[in-house]
C-alpha cells in the first residue's frame, strides 16, 4: 500500500501532471486538447499522461481514431481513503501530545 502511494505521490508531484490531472477532471481529452490548453508541447503531454497511466490515475478511451483520457475516480477515492487513515492517526497522536502537554 505504502509503495502504490510513493508513486501516485512522485507522479502528483510534477506540476505539469497535476495540471493535466485537474484539465481531465473537467472531461475527457486527447494529449492534443491537452496540449491546447496548456503551456506544454503535445509530446511531453503524451509523456506525462503515460506516467498518469502508469500509476493508475488515468486511462485511455479510443473514440474513432482519437485516443482521450480520462481520471480513474476509483483509483484517486482509493488514495483519498489511504490518505484519510493517515490522518486519523495523527489526530489521535496530536490529541495524546495534547494530553500530555497539558497535564503538565
Amino acid at each position: 500500500m505504502t509503495d502504490t502511494l510513493v508513486t501516485v505521490f512522485a507522479a502528483l508531484g510534477d506540476e505539469t501532471r497535476w495540471s493535466i490531472l485537474t484539465a481531465l477532471g473537467e472531461g475527457d481529452a486527447s494529449a492534443s486538447a491537452l496540449a491546447g490548453r496548456l503551456p506544454v508541447s503535445r509530446q511531453a503531454i503524451a509523456k506525462h499522461l503515460a506516467v498518469l497511466h502508469e500509476v493508475g490515475l488515468v486511462e485511455p478511451v479510443r473514440a474513432g481514431r482519437e485516443v482521450r483520457y480520462r481520471v480513474v475516480g476509483a483509483e484517486l477515492a482509493a488514495v483519498a481513503r489511504r490518505l484519510e487513515v493517515v490522518g486519523v492517526a495523527w489526530d489521535r497522536r496530536l490529541a495524546a501530545i495534547k494530553e500530555i502537554a497539558e497535564g503538565l
